[in-house]
């Protein structure tokens, strides 16, 4: 395992990551882009974004990705697709391990984001890609003309929804109140699409099948009974829980696990510096994580200025 050195180190590839990149190589820092997934993060699992300025007649998430990435690259940011899986602080030396290379750098950028949560419901681990998914954008095709189920009330989970009553049967969005959490306009679109039904005050007891989902089994959080639906394929969309496993012990966490920070995006540690939805009171839009990697960039930079 060979020992690279590098002037900014960045964590994470989406909307945070790479705008952090394109600063500071614009900078002319010497910056590495560490990406374990698809670079653009969670934003290239959206069909259509309607609210990233610039683009008035919105743009798929992909694209986006992709044209952060390219800008970035035009200005030298090397990136790579692998994990961190380790970090130590030596002084002011951060040293970033992954599966291939160690990394030494003075000034580093965490940018991981965030991953879905789960249910933690008997079946969920056992029917992974086999009806139980967390991206209907990814896995709409599969469930052409079948009845699924999203489980959900905010924006995510009703935008799912409306993509996947593009393909399914039928789409029910169960939600554990009787008042969603999305936005209006998203709201306003699922009451409005015929495919789309709800079942109010009422989570997912077990997702069961043979060998794949077959129904899911239902509580109402108010009486207590219990039913069945059929469904072909869960979609689960209850929110999102910060990537910070390697931050623990090592950086001042929210008690969710977000990083926290100042208004520059530095952290409890000189010399790393947080950006997007990984961090503490995050507005969690591509475009202030944009604004956090900007803020990150440009202090991390005066950060080895004055080192």
């Amino acid at each position: 395992m060979t020992e690279k050195t590098s002037e900014v180190i960045i964590i994470g590839g989406g909307p945070a990551g790479l705008t952090a990149g394109l600063y500071t190589s614009r900078a002319g820092l010497k910056s590495l882009l560490l990406e374990k997934g698809v670079f653009g993060g969670q934003i290239t699992t959206a069909e259509h974004v309607e609210n990233f300025p610039g683009f008035p007649k919105g743009i798929s998430g992909i694209e986006l990705g992709d044209l952060m990435l390219e800008q970035a690259e035009k200005y030298n940011l090397k990136t790579k697709s692998t994990e961190a899986i380790g970090i130590q602080i030596q002084g002011d030396k951060k040293i970033i391990r992954t599966p291939e290379d160690t990394y030494v750098t003075r000034a580093l950028i965490v940018a991981g984001g965030s991953v879905r949560k789960k249910l933690g419901v008997p079946g969920e681990n056992l029917f992974l890609g086999k009806g139980v998914s967390y991206c209907a954008t990814c896995d709409s095709a599969f469930f052409r003309d079948m009845p699924v189920v999203v489980v959900g009330g905010g924006d995510a989970a009703l935008t799912e929804a409306l993509h996947l009553a593009k393909h399914a049967s039928s789409v029910t969005i169960i939600h554990r109140r009787r008042d969603l959490r999305a936005t209006r306009i998203l709201q306003e679109r699922a009451f409005a699409e015929q495919k789309i039904h709800f079942v109010w005050n009422s989570t997912v007891a077990a997702i069961e099948g043979d060998s794949t989902v077959k129904r899911v089994r239902l509580s109402n959080v108010e009486t207590h009974n219990i039913s069945e639906l059929e469904t072909a394929g869960i979609f689960i969309s209850v929110g999102f829980e910060p990537a910070t496993e390697l931050m623990q012990g090592l950086l001042s966490l929210d008690k969710i696990g977000h990083i926290i920070t100042n208004d520059k995006m530095e952290t409890s540690v000189p010399g790393i510096f947080a950006a997007g939805d990984i961090r503490h009171n995050s507005a969690r839009q591509a475009i202030t994580a944009a604004g956090d990697g900007a803020t990150a960039a440009v202090n991390a930079q005066d950060y080895l200025e004055e080192e």
